[in-house]
């Protein structure tokens, strides 16, 4: 007999909290503390868990210290301001309520919350015990669409913490004409203004999307441009010019946008699983916070024996 599928959720915390703290109006507690991007973080992460009924839940961190991708590139999100403390305050509010969960937490000095989403989900379909184990995403950040494969899918916000949007190859596609690989690609030419990573000078959106598009990926863009092949001679001569001026840094921009999938962590999905929480020690904690409204909305244990949300078909 087939065994059944199993499901994981890996939530990406840290792009939750950001994007809850900036869609949220101010929320404080009676003694003054702010706590609406918990409260942001604790309505997508039910939310979730209602329309999954996992049978695993893991949380990833950023650490909060320089990463590897600061040692290749000096001025890697250089431009980026700092987040206000209110916001940093509540990092660890929500690192406890996850723990109250019995949610692991990963986080791993020298990288970033993306790269322990890409390595937990690598890792945890090669255990022989689940080899048709399909994995969601839960993040606030499109980076991490490069991840989506056909065992693993993203639900990311698309505005503010109520509309959401789940990703697979096909909606990858059809959002960016490109799949999920090429996303690489795509951000090498383009560049990231928000993360400080330089892509082609003077290559757009528009301009990378169609050379990834006819080219299938960077590497061989370039290889047509050395030997200048048919469709290379096809490019306008100052697109080329600029293609190859700016080769080092678009090779570069494509190893800082590259999500890591081989972070040295030790995980296991055994040790994972959803559902062993006490009620009580939860709404303990959303009467500290003064999250009464959540107190309703606690998740049961349910696993994904039954069915996904009634309107969300995801497999």
């Amino acid at each position: 007999m087939e065994k059944k599928k199993k499901r994981l959720i890996i939530i990406d915390a840290n792009s939750l909290i950001h994007r809850a703290y900036h869609a949220l109006p101010p929320l404080n507690t009676k003694k003054g503390e702010l706590v609406n991007a918990v409260y942001g973080f604790l309505l997508v992460f039910f939310r979730a868990i209602k329309e999954f009924k996992p049978d695993f839940v893991v949380a990833a961190f950023d650490f909060p210290a320089p990463t590897f991708r600061h040692q290749k590139y000096k001025k890697y999100k250089a431009k980026r301001p700092p987040a206000p403390e209110d916001l940093y305050w509540q990092i660890p509010q929500v690192k406890e309520v996850l723990k109250r969960f019995r949610v692991p937490i990963f986080e791993k000095e020298g990288f970033e919350a993306d790269d322990i989403l890409g390595t937990v989900a690598k890792l945890a379909p090669q255990k022989q015990a689940f080899p048709r184990l399909e994995t969601v995403i839960v993040s606030g950040d499109l980076d991490v669409l490069q991840l989506v494969n056909s065992s693993t899918k993203v639900y990311t916000l698309k505005k503010g913490v109520k509309d959401i949007v789940l990703y697979d190859e096909a909606e990858v596609k059809a959002k960016y004409g490109l799949s999920p690989r090429q996303l690489l690609d795509f951000k090498a030419l383009k560049g990231d203004p928000s993360d400080n990573i330089p892509g082609v000078t003077g290559v757009g959106e528009k301009t990378a999307k169609e050379l990834i598009s006819r080219f299938r990926s960077l590497e061989n863009l370039y290889q047509e441009l050395e030997k200048n092949s048919e469709k290379a001679k096809k490019l306008l001569p100052s697109l080329k010019e600029k293609l190859l001026q700016y080769k080092d840094q678009a090779f570069l921009s494509k190893d800082l946008v590259r999500i890591e999938r081989n972070v040295p962590i030790d995980f296991n999905i055994k040790k994972c699983p959803w559902g062993e929480f006490e009620k009580e020690e939860v709404a303990q904690i959303l009467k500290r916070l003064e999250f009464h409204s959540l107190l309703k909305k606690i998740p049961d244990s349910e696993r994904s024996d039954g069915l996904v949300g009634e309107n969300l078909k995801l497999w």
